[in-house]
């Protein structure tokens, strides 16, 4: 070693042994990029006959794997890989191609193993002596690969890229809704995206790799064409070979050379072919083609005897035609064998299921070990009933009961009052309850709950006075008013006292519908809003696509559809709401400043939805004083601005309102609440408290074509 100017040792040159070069060989990304400049220096240094032997072989077994793994592969993004597999198999074929053609030009005077051994022995198996045939061949060879199979796999590539990232968006919201309704984990939901995301990568590739065989196919024909030409010159004028030696030579020379070339380009191609005609087939090609075929016996059955009617035609030969009327015949009989014994299976399958249901004989047995992720499954929706009471879902004659009509006659009136559906009411019987209690739970947690009789009559009095007809006296459980549950002897009795009869049906209807409408935000999930927007017409789809996710998330978009619901607002004329959305979402817009603005939109919805009987909209007005009151308690900015009121003029607010209502009600009205807008959202959080059904709107909601009828002040 000699010494560096700083006085450091210099380390001596290690020459790299064979065993350093095998581990460097062994790396895969080195030995691919030593492979891919191999194939650079193929086009420009002369190779010797026995490589380009090699090299040739090389390029027919390349092309047969590529054959074998696009035939045996599942799906086609398996082999992810095929457009750069397709550029070096290309590449190598115009390598050898150019390697042959210096050949062919340089040594072809020599004779016919000029070129190496294998161009010869394809131009001699081809050509058969004869170069018209051989000329002939080999032109049909390149018009099958250019015009038919590049072509068709080309186009079935562009509309398979195109179809492919159109749906992209509608499939990743899919995965979305699933994550969203709990269908799929996260890690499932991210594996679908990756599949999705590689999918159109791949077939967006595919539709610019097919450029490749094209390419390559004009290139064959114009080195052919070359080689021949330029062959003949320089056999004739420098080598003084007769224009007949120099034919047969150059012409052998050059048909060997493309096919040897083109062989392996058809091979390639048809593998192409069959990956992208492949993005609808899951399974090798063998299972998908049989499994199809034999889908419909009759299809085979058909086959074999238009066969056999061939045969019979004269001139026809027999013996071929029979052979295979004969096969089809078989197949056919052994897909419908095939298919009776997978009815047979099918259906001691679902018996099998059948007896393993609650219930079921040997169902103990069978269900003896319960998955635990069964005990993780939530019901949105869920009433359950005592035993005294099931009765009321017990089947008529007709197959329905009057319980489960009318639930469903709700989720019908609640999808046009609110705007979405409500997901399905799961109604089942719950031993530990009393015989005549039901309850109604959301999301596993107690809304609401009552007692009935499910063989009796509720009656009450329209006035709210207590019912004099013998009875059990108890409370309506929707509203709290007196009631009596009579005998249904008593009915006609009670109808000529003026009194409202109800039956058990009814009440737990109509006490589940309180329960909805005031949980109805809860019920709004992320899927649901999903559905919504996808739900919206072609021509709206634009605006959510210009809010969505650029101006607000989805999330966002639940959060304001959720605040409107909480005060009763329908969401069904979206488009609106997703306008004024438009309006004012960006960053640092909170969702009560949105939903806000988005109320005012709504005016003319809301006031008409709290008309009274003579059209006119009944107003409960804010004193001035109260106003100056709440806007000197606000306190904070933006998102931190709360209202911080003494607990004395709380009590004090309360008071008025109740005040204010019970003179409003002695009038006959149910009024609204108006306040001014920047304090209107603060107010209703105390209003809804002890008065949830009271609507509060600002003075930015009343549309200006309502006739107004002020009833009071606070």
């Amino acid at each position: 070693m000699t010494d560096l100017p700083n006085g450091r040792a210099r380390p001596a040159f290690k020459v790299p042994t064979a065993a350093s070069v095998l581990d460097i060989m062994r790396s895969g990304d080195i030995a691919l990029a030593i492979g891919v400049m191999g194939l650079i220096v193929i086009l420009i240094v002369p190779l010797p006959p026995l490589l380009v032997d090699g090299l040739l072989a090389i390029s027919i077994v390349f092309s047969v794997m590529i054959l074998m793994t696009a035939l045996f592969i599942q799906k086609p993004l398996e082999f992810s890989s095929f457009p750069t597999v397709l550029l070096i198999a290309t590449m190598l074929r115009l390598g050898l191609n150019l390697a042959t053609t210096r050949l062919i030009l340089s040594e072809g005077h020599n004779g016919t193993a000029a070129a190496g051994h294998v161009i010869e022995a394809f131009g001699n198996f081809v050509t058969r002596g004869n170069f018209v045939i051989g000329t002939v061949i080999f032109i049909i060879l390149v018009i099958v690969n250019f015009i038919v199979i590049t072509k068709g796999s080309g186009r079935i590539a562009e509309v398979a890229a195109r179809f492919s990232l159109d749906a992209m968006p509608g499939k990743q919201m899919a995965i979305d809704a699933d994550l969203s309704a709990g269908l799929i984990d996260e890690d499932t939901a991210k594996r679908r995206r990756a599949e999705l995301e590689g999918e159109s990568a791949f077939f967006g590739n595919m539709d610019g790799a097919s450029k490749f065989v094209r390419g390559d196919a004009i290139a064959g024909l114009i080195i052919t064409f070359i080689n021949v030409a330029a062959g003949m010159l320089i056999g004739m004028m420098q080598e003084g070979l007769s224009f007949q030696e120099a034919g047969s030579v150059y012409t052998l020379l050059t048909i060997g050379d493309g096919l040897v070339s083109q062989i392996p380009a058809l091979i390639v191609s048809t593998a192409a072919g069959i990956l992208v005609s492949k993005s609808g087939v899951t399974g090798s090609a063998d299972k998908a083609l049989s499994a199809q075929f034999t889908g419909y016996p009759r299809a085979l059955g058909m086959s074999s005897a238009v066969m056999a009617g061939l045969a019979l035609l004269p001139g026809m030969p027999i013996l071929p035609f029979l052979a295979l009327s004969g096969g089809v015949g078989y197949m056919a009989w052994r897909a419908a064998q095939a298919k009776d014994e997978r009815k047979a299976d099918e259906a001691i399958l679902q018996a099998t299921k059948a007896a393993s249901q609650p219930g079921a004989p040997g169902a103990a047995a069978a269900n003896s070990e319960v998955p635990i992720s069964d005990s993780l499954k939530i019901d949105e929706l869920k009433l359950e009933l005592g035993y005294g009471l099931l009765a009321l879902v017990k089947e008529d004659e007709n197959g329905s009961d009057r319980l489960t009509e009318q639930i469903k006659a709700l989720r019908r009136q609640l999808a046009v009052e609110l705007g979405f559906v409500m997901p399905p009411v799961r109604i089942l019987d719950n031993m530990q309850l009393e015989p005549n209690v039901y309850k109604v739970r959301i999301k596993e947690v107690e809304a609401g709950a009552g007692e009935i009789y499910a063989n009796q009559l509720m009656v009450m009095d329209p006035y709210g006075n207590q019912i004099d007809l013998p009875g059990t006296h108890t409370t309506e459980p929707t509203f709290g008013l007196p009631a009596t549950w009579i005998e249904p002897a008593l009915r006609d009795e009670a109808e000529l006292r003026g009194l409202s009869i109800i039956d058990p049906s009814t009440v737990i209807s109509t006490h589940l519908t309180e329960v909805l409408k005031s949980n109805v935000s809860d019920l709004l999930s992320y899927a649901n809003v999903q559905s919504l927007l996808s739900g919206l017409p072609k021509e709206q789809q634009k605006l959510v696509e210009d809010i969505v996710p650029g101006l607000i998330s989805v999330s966002g978009v639940q959060r304001v559809l959720q605040a409107l619901l909480g005060e009763r607002i329908s969401i069904r004329d979206l488009s609106t709401i997703l306008e004024g959305i438009a309006e004012v979402a960006g960053p640092g817009r909170t969702v009560q400043m949105i939903a806000e603005h988005v109320r005012s939109r709504l005016a003319r919805q809301i006031c008409a939805a709290n008309l009274g009987p003579d059209g006119n909209l009944p107003l409960l007005t804010l004193s001035p004083t109260w106003e100056r009151d709440f806007a000197e308690a606000m306190v904070g900015d933006g998102e931190h601005r709360h209202l911080a009121m003494a607990p004395s003029k709380l009590q004090q607010f309360i008071a008025g309102i109740q005040q204010g209502y019970e003179r409003a009600a002695q009038q006959g009205e149910l009024p609204v609440l108006i306040t001014s807008p920047s304090i209107r959202p603060h107010v209703r959080s105390i209003i809804e408290r002890f008065r949830p059904q009271t609507v509060v709107m600002s003075q930015n909601e009343v549309h200006p074509r309502i006739r107004l009828k002020t009833v009071g002040s606070i």
